[in-house]
C-alpha cells in the first residue's frame, strides 16, 4: 500500500503557484491525467519474512471546478503466481481521495500567508476482503477506512506547494463502525533539474502520519509511511526509485503477530503517461 503520487505531483507543477481564483469561470484551472505505473517493491511492509512483489497501479487525478481529485487501483501478483508472497490474498486495492475547494464553493479568496487555497479533504482506502467472515466470530481483516477533514496547498520553501490534509479516521471495516484517531498528511513534487530534451528529475514523496488510534483496535497508537523517490520524467515515461520508511505502520506495533512493522522498503518504477 504505497503511494509515490506522480501523476498527482506533475499536476501540481503545472497548476498556478498562486492563490485559487474562482472570480470569473469556476472551471478554467480544469485539468485531468492518468498513467500506468509498473512497479515493485523489496521487503515492503508490514511482513515477518520481506514482502517482494509485482503489481500494476492504474493512477489517475484532476480538477474539475471544486473538486480536487486524486485516486489509484493496485492490481497485485498480475501473472498469479503460487510463488508471490501476495498468492492467495486480496487482487486490489483502492484508494480516492476528493477534496472540495472552500475557496471555490464560498467564491471567496481563502488564502493567507503561505496557504494558497482551503479544502474540505476526504480519503477512502478499500480492498477487496469482505467487510465481516460470514457465519464466525471472528474479526475482519479488510481494509474499509473512509478519512474526513480539512486540507490546504500551502507554499514551502524549497518544496513549493505541498498538499497538506488533516483527517479523522472512521473505520467501517466489519463490526467496527467507529471513529479511530487521526492522520496528517502530505505530498511534494520538487524538480531537480531539467535537461537539454526537456526531461527531467524530480524529488517527489508523502508522509502519513496516524495518531490518537484507540487500543481496542490497534497495539500502537501512532502509525508512519513516509516515501521519498528521486524520478526521471519525459513527456511520455517515468523512472524511478523510492524508499520507504515505516513505523508502527497502520497502528501495529512491530512485532505483534509475528509481524515487522518498523523500517525500509525499497521501490523501482517504469510509468507511462497518457
Amino acid at each position: 500500500m504505497r503511494k509515490l503520487l506522480l501523476g498527482l505531483g506533475i499536476a501540481a507543477t503545472a497548476s498556478t503557484a498562486l492563490a485559487a481564483d474562482y472570480s470569473d469561470d469556476i472551471h478554467k484551472n480544469d485539468y485531468s491525467w492518468r498513467q500506468f505505473n509498473l512497479m515493485y517493491a523489496f521487503n515492503e511492509l508490514p511482513d515477518p519474512k520481506g514482502n517482494d512483489h509485482d503489481y500494476l497501479e492504474m493512477e489517475f487525478g484532476g480538477r474539475s471546478g471544486i473538486v480536487d481529485l486524486y485516486g489509484y487501483i493496485d492490481v497485485f501478483n498480475l501473472l498469479s503466481s503460487d510463488s508471490s508472497d501476495k498468492y492467495g490474498s486480496d487482487k486490489m486495492f483502492l484508494k480516492l481521495a476528493p477534496r472540495f475547494s472552500l475557496d471555490g464553493m464560498t467564491g471567496k479568496d481563502l488564502s493567507f500567508g503561505p496557504v494558497q487555497e482551503l479544502y474540505i479533504s476526504t480519503l477512502f482506502n478499500i480492498n477487496g476482503g469482505h467487510d465481516t467472515d460470514v457465519g464466525t466470530d471472528k474479526e475482519s481483516d479488510a481494509v474499509n477506512n473512509a478519512f474526513f477533514g480539512l486540507g490546504a496547498d500551502v507554499n514551502v520553501p524549497w518544496l513549493g506547494k505541498v498538499g497538506m490534509n488533516l483527517y479523522g479516521l472512521y473505520d467501517m471495516t466489519g463490526r467496527r463502525q467507529d471513529w479511530n484517531g487521526y492522520q496528517f498528511s502530505a505530498n511534494w513534487f520538487k524538480p531537480l533539474t531539467t535537461f537539454e530534451n526537456g526531461s527531467f528529475l524530480a524529488y517527489q514523496g508523502y508522509v502519513d502520519y496516524q495518531f490518537g488510534m484507540k487500543s481496542e483496535y490497534t497495539s500502537s497508537s501512532t502509525g508512519l509511511a513516509n516515501f521519498n523517490g528521486l524520478y526521471w520524467h519525459s513527456k511520455r515515461y517515468a523512472v524511478g526509485y523510492g524508499l520507504k520508511y515505516f513505523h508502527d505502520v497502520y497502528g501495529i506495533q512491530n512485532g505483534q503477530f509475528g509481524l515487522k512493522t518498523t523500517g525500509f522498503t525499497q521501490y523501482v518504477d517504469v510509468t507511462y503517461k497518457f
